[in-house]
């Protein structure tokens, strides 16, 4: 076998892969006797079918997967052996290299690479970087004090519907009766509709459309405790009786409201209270400081370290690649975004390896927990036993596609932390708002 490397550019590398006939006679032979052996042919003890027969029926089979295997070691050896640093994977290119498979005593094949670029980029105190702290304000720990006495009321018996509220009644229609069912305006058609029933008081009686009143048939069924099919059965109009309103009251400020919120007598006064508030607001706002410094940080590398790349070859690669699952269009329109993405790949892999920045296993069972407290924070349960979160978390590292993306997620942040420590932050005060916008 023969290997010829022809340097197109910096960045691109063509291979001339040449085959003799020696190289590919001996390993075609196992290959045909090993089909002979597990061939089960009609007519023939398996394993004894005539190796004529044989060659007909796998040769050209037996000789493609012996090429390509040669091809594929071969050209594995050589990248290893010259310490390329391949983008992908070797493509072969269009030209025709007129083997004659059957009768030549060569064979030529052609194949492009894409190489990553040599850069040498490094973060220090020379390199200023913004850091934006979003400023507490009054207005904003009104707000939020607000929510949290809504967040912890209680539900207690209104007089009237009102725009927040939501109600029980019965349902009649012949002899089907539903009692106690749940009704929120939330989920009625429009708004007109919803402002009819605004004001309903306990103990009042109306006829309901509910396929006019409430467009979801889903929620029309759960609603009326009956199936789709049993629902389509009945006549759209209801008799409705409003059996009581339920509206949400706010907490009132005091200790037990206090420690509802934060934990026995951890705040105890409304001065407490509000340094509470602030320190929450604070803690939140650092989320998004650090958020947009990570978006911030990695533009800068990135422009810094001024990366050229093979991009026509890439585009090659990723329609290969992903053949069946995009087309060249799809991977033109988003191509500016990957390679976005994958410049600052290359930026982060250099840093860490330059510095010797691993990701450990600590670090994943770390963020596994948080992801995992995250979600169980979306539906309400702010505390778990630490057993439980535990075992979520191996659950989910157990999974090699979520594993794959908290390494990934890991790596970023060590990668981050690492240039947040090193760079010069460029602190600047700004509001909520400007956060937002630069965010868009």
């Amino acid at each position: 076998m023969q290997i010829k490397e022809k340097k197109i550019d910096d960045l691109n590398l063509k291979l001339t892969v040449t085959l003799d006939k020696a190289d590919w006679e001996e390993p075609r032979k196992k290959k045909l006797n090993a089909f002979r052996h597990q061939a089960d042919i009609k007519g023939f003890r398996k394993g004894m079918a005539p190796m004529s027969l044989i060659e007909r029926l796998y040769g050209g089979q037996a000789m493609a997967e012996v090429v390509n295997g040669l091809i594929s070691d071969g050209i594995n050896k050589h990248i290893e052996d010259k310490k390329l640093e391949i983008i992908g994977e070797p493509l072969p290119t269009d030209k025709d290299m007129k083997n004659d498979w059957e009768n030549g005593e060569k064979l030529s094949f052609e194949y492009e690479m894409g190489l990553y670029p040599k850069i040498d980029v490094d973060i220090t105190a020379e390199d200023s970087i913004p850091y934006y702290k979003v400023r507490v304000t009054e207005a904003a720990k009104a707000d939020y004090k607000k929510n949290l006495l809504k967040q912890f009321g209680t539900l207690v018996d209104g007089k009237k519907l009102g725009a927040d509220d939501f109600m029980t009644a019965d349902f009649e229609q012949g002899e089907t009766k539903v009692e106690d069912t749940y009704v929120a305006l939330r989920s009625m058609a429009s708004e007109e509709i919803k402002k009819s029933f605004i004001g309903i008081k306990p103990g009042e009686v109306r006829d309901v459309n509910v396929v006019e009143t409430f467009a979801n048939e889903t929620d029309r069924a759960a609603m009326l405790h009956l199936k789709k099919e049993e629902l389509a059965a009945k006549e759209p109009v209801w008799k409705m009786t409003v059996k009581s309103i339920k509206t949400y009251k706010d907490a009132e400020e005091n200790q037990e409201t206090y420690d509802k919120i934060f934990g026995k007598d951890v705040v105890k006064t409304p001065e407490d209270f509000d340094k509470k508030i602030a320190e929450r607001l604070a803690d939140e706002y650092q989320g998004e400081s650090d958020y947009r410094f990570s978006i911030d940080a990695r533009e800068y590398l990135v422009k810094k370290a001024d990366i050229k790349l093979p991009e026509a070859f890439i585009k090659r690669w990723l329609l290969a690649a992903n053949e069946g699952k995009f087309t060249a269009e799809d991977i033109e329109k988003d191509f500016d975004a990957f390679m976005k993405d994958f410049r600052w790949d290359i930026v982060r892999n250099r840093l860490m390896k330059a510095h010797d920045i691993k990701v450990t296993k600590e670090d994943m069972e770390r963020e596994a927990r948080a992801f995992v407290n995250y979600q169980y924070a979306m539906y309400g349960l702010s505390s778990l036993p630490e057993e439980q979160t535990k075992e979520a978390a191996t659950r989910l590292l157990s999974d090699q596609e979520q594993a794959r993306r908290i390494y990934e997620k890991v790596e970023n942040d060590l990668a981050v932390d690492y240039i947040k420590k090193n760079a010069t932050l460029t602190k600047k005060s700004i509001s909520l708002d400007k956060m937002r916008e630069l965010a868009k």
